[in-house]
C-alpha cells in the first residue's frame, strides 16, 4: 500500500469513526466532571463541617457521610458501572450511549472529588481559620473565602488528577456500550484486528492526557 493509499485509508476511519468518538469522550468527561465537582464540593463541605476537627463537629453525621464516600470509592469503576446499570436504565432510559455513561461516571467521580476537596481544604493553616472566626466570619464565609481560596492550588492539582483518571474511566464505560474513544479502540481496533484504529486511538488518548496535565499545571502555576 502506497503512502497516499494508506493516508486515504486512515482518514476514512478517522473522519467516520474516530473523530466523532473524540467529541463523545470529551462530552462525557466534561459533563461528568462538572456534575461531580458540584456534588463533590457539597459533600466535602459537609465533611469539613462535621468532621472530628471540623467547624461544627458532629461525629454521627460525619460517620454516615464518610461511610457513603468510602463505600462508593471501594468499587472498581467498571464494576460500579455494571452494578448500577438498572438504576441508570431507570433514570436515563437506557444503558447504552453517552447519556447513560454520564450518570455512573458522575456517581464514581463524586466521592473521589469530595475526598480531594476535603483533604485540600483540611491542609489550610488552622490559624487562618481561627483568625477568620475571631473576626466573626460565618462557617460558609470561612469555607469559601478562607479554605477554598487558600486551598485553590491543591484543588486544581487534585481536579486535574481526577480528570485524567476519569478520562480513563470513559474508555471503560465504552467497553460496556457507552461509546467514545474507548469503544472505538476496543470494537473497531482490537476486536477487528485493525491496528490502525487501535493505535490511533491510543495516541489520541495519550495526547488528551498530556493536554489535561498541561492545562492543570498551567492553572496551578497561574494561581499559586
Amino acid at each position: 500500500m502506497t503512502f497516499p493509499e494508506y493516508a486515504a485509508y486512515w482518514w476514512k476511519y478517522f473522519d467516520g469513526i474516530i473523530a466523532p468518538s473524540i467529541w463523545a469522550t470529551l462530552r462525557m468527561l466534561s459533563a461528568s466532571m462538572l456534575l461531580a465537582l458540584l456534588f463533590g464540593f457539597t459533600i466535602a463541605v459537609l465533611l469539613i463541617l462535621y468532621g472530628p476537627q471540623g467547624l461544627r463537629p458532629a461525629p454521627n453525621r460525619y460517620k454516615v457521610i464518610d461511610f457513603f464516600v468510602n463505600s462508593i470509592r471501594s468499587f472498581p469503576i467498571i464494576i460500579l458501572i455494571v452494578a448500577i446499570s438498572p438504576l441508570t436504565r431507570m433514570l436515563v432510559g437506557t444503558t447504552i450511549g453517552e447519556k447513560a455513561a454520564i450518570f455512573p461516571l458522575t456517581v464514581a467521580a463524586t466521592p473521589f472529588l469530595a475526598r480531594i476537596l476535603e483533604n485540600s481544604m483540611r491542609a489550610v493553616n488552622p490559624q487562618l481559620i481561627e483568625a477568620a472566626r475571631s473576626f466573626g466570619a460565618s462557617d460558609w464565609q470561612i469555607i469559601t473565602r478562607v479554605m477554598v481560596k487558600e486551598a485553590l492550588p491543591l484543588i486544581v492539582s487534585g481536579t486535574t488528577l481526577a480528570a485524567i483518571t476519569f478520562l480513563s474511566a470513559t474508555t471503560l464505560a465504552g467497553a460496556v456500550g457507552a461509546g467514545g474513544i474507548g469503544a472505538v479502540a476496543l470494537n473497531y481496533g482490537y476486536q477487528s484486528f485493525n491496528n490502525t484504529v487501535l493505535y490511533t486511538s491510543v495516541i489520541i488518548l495519550f495526547i488528551m492526557v498530556q493536554l489535561l496535565q498541561f492545562t492543570g499545571d498551567w492553572l496551578y502555576k497561574k494561581i499559586l
